[in-house]
């Protein structure tokens, strides 16, 4: 059984959304220091649990991987441009 698309596009926006804020404060870390390490692992226990909960099976693991790691990006984005205007 394919999963609905609604909820494969639910489980990458809130990859996305639950990334971003960790992304933001890992731009205020050294990078490969432990807590930049940390910062980009914490998210994942959850996106998993929602996958899981969802009842989406492991082919969809790439996408919330891809929504993760852009939210992630954008967080940094966002905070790089912050610390630079103030």
């Amino acid at each position: 059984m394919q999963a609905p698309i609604p909820t494969i596009a639910g489980l990458l926006t809130l990859a996305f959304l639950i990334s971003v804020p960790c992304g933001y404060l890992r731009g205020n870390y050294r990078k490969y220091s432990f807590m930049w390490f940390l910062l980009i692992h914490i998210p994942i226990p959850l996106i998993v649990f929602l996958r899981i909960k969802a009842g989406l099976n492991w082919h969809v693991i790439p996408l919330t991987l891809g929504g993760a790691v852009a939210g992630q990006v954008v967080g940094g984005i966002i905070s790089r441009r912050k610390s630079r205007h103030g």
